[in-house]
């Protein structure tokens, strides 16, 4: 490869790599802001359960026990909300570091060949491995046996 041609192809590796993470970026994001909509959305539902709640309610005794029945029903749903949050997160994070890994490592090799060096071992080939490990970790202790999992044969 000549050196008329490196500064444009690493000019194009550059371009390339920075249009990937944006790509990136906004994937997360809008995964992000779906999991707060569907957060929303199940709070609405359960704001007007309870109000139909109180509008059923026929005698004072009744009325008496919806505070306690309310609390039982929220912290159940809010446990079982903040451990699919947690899963979803996970997952999120997850796909976003392994798309990061594969962006860096492919900008790695279209520099490397820009320069003339295309059989020369990538450094920092693995960057990015240990960072990928720990959220496949936390993945596998979040779904164990779970279909879908990391664990799932």
């Amino acid at each position: 490869m000549s050196n008329e041609t490196i500064p444009p192809n690493l000019f194009k590796a550059n371009l390339e790599l920075q249009l990937r993470l944006q790509r990136l970026m906004q994937e997360n994001g809008q995964q992000w802001l779906e999991n707060a909509v569907r957060a929303g959305k199940d709070g609405i539902a359960e704001s007007g359960a309870e109000i139909e709640s109180l509008l059923k309610a026929e005698n004072w005794q009744e009325l008496a026990t919806l505070p306690a029945q309310t609390f039982w029903r929220q912290f159940q749903h809010h446990v079982g909300g903040a451990q699919a949050l947690t899963q979803v997160a996970i997952k999120n994070q997850t796909t976003f570091t392994q798309g990061l890994q594969k962006a860096i490592q492919d900008w790695q090799k279209s520099v490397t060949q820009a320069v003339g060096q295309g059989d020369a071992v990538l450094p920092f080939q693995d960057i990015f491995k240990q960072w990928g490990a720990v959220w496949a970790s936390a993945q596998d202790k979040e779904a164990p046996g779970k279909t879908g999992g990391r664990n799932a044969g």
